[in-house]
């Protein structure tokens, strides 16, 4: 073992020894299990499924009813030049997107559709289906109190919306309590769980089809190699800010969907004749007794907690990416974010679990007999490698192009997440700006090297408190949505958006916050 290798050990050890309680401690509390009706479950699930649920009913379907003229928005339809803001409602979506589809839609899924049996993937669209709703009210959010700086850059998200609209309603103490907190949360998960583990897992996958501990990348000096050039493209892309971000993730996301899909399309084509029984499963699995708590567990406990209930709806981090579009009409965004649970998890994750089914290989009938016995959950990017390679040989290395692009995707749009959270508490002065990405980019370089499973598992729990202080934001602010929803429909039931002005907005009139510098 060279000296790297020894020096990588004891640092995981130490941290691991250190946060272990910690992690230990708050993943209990987060993931503490609630019984209902004999069905026992995690309390944060149900927070999660009931606020998809009641804002599908608050906004009488909002993510059915209004998709048509989402799909309108993402193409520019009312969109004008000269409406303030930095990037497209295209660009929006797609970074956004970007920090979304990651591993949890190849190895999350992976373990759902183990642990819980086929039926889980009826499960995982239905609450897909429902976090369109909640998407659609955090994005409005975003965007109505976001800050239009001089410079015409914008910052937006859980701190701004928590602060100022819970202030308008007469909490102003509890909005800048909840938006400290929701600033805290982001920059943590962002550097934990957005970026070291995807790195850590990018690398893994890289790593094993180029011959795993003899190949090219075996040694920790091929992996400290691999995470400096990653660092480096990180760096290079979060320079730019979020004009930067969504130059490459407007190309990047549709390039990595739509070769991760074909390439799931495929191994479904070629076992075509199995498709119908496969959904046939699918769906008898959800609803028989063993299926229903099967579902719910592979679904919305295990892939929920290792991927982040896959669409990241509720949690807050979507809105940041959301605020910075070109718009003049706040629900403009949220109804075309309400299309990132359905790409995310109905298409992506759908994808994912109907090819594992249907190539049903040998590797995944001995996991699921292994979790059955033990309750472990299996390597989850090494099962859809096995389907996929059911097809065609060399598809494992297609699936770790794809899970190369949606590592760093995630790296990316997570990097800005956490400079909008930490400007927000420490300001927007440059030297400031340069320490987070300085800091990020070091994470960066170490999570090839560095596992830090305490600290990444106290991410996921911290991910999940997140949700729970922006959803009770949301609750507060949803009479805000839902004046603006009507707002704009009647704007264009009108006509009256092609009478709006074409020129460049004023210079807004902005004063720093106690978070920001002048």
């Amino acid at each position: 073992m060279s000296f790297l290798d020894t020096l990588t050990a004891r640092v995981d050890d130490v941290v691991n020894g250190v946060f272990n309680p910690l992690s230990s401690h708050l993943s209990g509390f987060v993931f503490a299990e609630v019984s209902i009706f004999g069905l026992t479950f995690p309390w944060i699930v149900a927070w999660l499924v009931v606020a998809g649920a009641v804002f599908t009913i608050w906004f009488k379907g909002v993510q059915v009813r209004r998709v048509g003229l989402a799909v309108d928005l993402v193409r520019g339809k009312h969109s004008k030049s000269g409406d303030p803001g930095e990037v497209t409602h295209f660009q929006a979506l797609t970074a956004a997107v970007s920090g979304t589809v990651g591993l949890g839609n190849i190895a999350g899924v992976a373990v759902a559709v183990t642990i819980g049996g086929p039926g889980a993937t009826f499960w995982m669209i239905l609450c897909g289906l429902l976090g369109m709703a909640t998407k659609f009210v955090e994005c409005t959010l975003g965007v109505k109190y976001r800050e239009v700086h001089a410079d015409g850059t914008v910052s937006g998200g859980p701190m701004h919306y928590l602060r100022k609209g819970l202030a308008e309603r007469g909490m102003a103490r509890l909005g800048k309590v909840l938006a400290v907190l929701a600033s805290v949360a982001l920059i943590f998960v962002g550097l934990f769980a957005g970026n070291l583990f995807q790195t850590n897992q990018s690398f893994a996958q890289l790593k094993s089809v180029t011959g795993g501990d003899d190949g090219l990348l075996g040694t920790s000096t091929g992996a400290l190699t691999f995470g400096i050039l990653l660092a480096a493209l990180t760096g290079l892309v979060l320079l730019g800010g979020i004009r930067s971000v969504t130059k490459v993730t407007s190309r990047l996301v549709p390039i990595m969907a739509g070769l991760y899909c074909v390439a799931c399309i495929f191994v479904i084509l070629v076992n075509f004749t199995a498709l119908p029984s496969a959904i046939g499963t699918i769906i008898s699995g959800a609803f028989a007794p063993e299926g229903v708590a099967g579902g719910v567990i592979g679904a919305l406990i295990i892939g929920f907690q290792r991927a982040a209930f896959s669409n990241e709806a509720g949690v807050g981090s979507a809105p940041i990416a959301h605020s910075a579009v070109k718009t003049r009409h706040p629900v403009t965004e949220g109804l075309v974010a309400l299309l990132e649970p359905f790409i995310d998890t109905v298409v992506v994750c759908t994808m994912t679990a109907l090819a594992i089914v249907i190539a049903s290989t040998p590797s995944w009938d001995k996991a699921r007999a292994a979790a059955a016995e033990t309750g472990a959950a299996p390597e989850g990017v090494t099962l859809t490698s096995d389907a996929f390679a059911t097809v065609l040989p060399w598809f494992p290395y297609l699936l770790t192009i794809a899970v190369l692009l949606f590592a760093f995707s995630t790296i990316i749009t997570w990097g800005y997440y956490g400079l909008k959270a930490w400007t927000y508490l420490f300001g927007r002065s440059s030297m400031s700006e340069k320490i987070y990405k300085a800091l990020y980019t070091l994470f960066v370089a170490l999570g090839s090297l560095l596992s830090l499973a305490s600290l990444i598992d106290m991410a996921d729990a911290v991910l999940f408190l997140l949700a729970v202080i922006n959803i009770i934001g949301l609750y507060l602010l949803a009479p805000v949505v839902k004046k603006e929803l009507a707002s704009f429909l009647a704007l264009v039931r009108a006509g009256s958006l092609k009478q709006e002005p074409t020129s460049p907005p004023a210079p807004p009139n902005h004063s720093p916050t106690a978070h920001e510098t002048p």
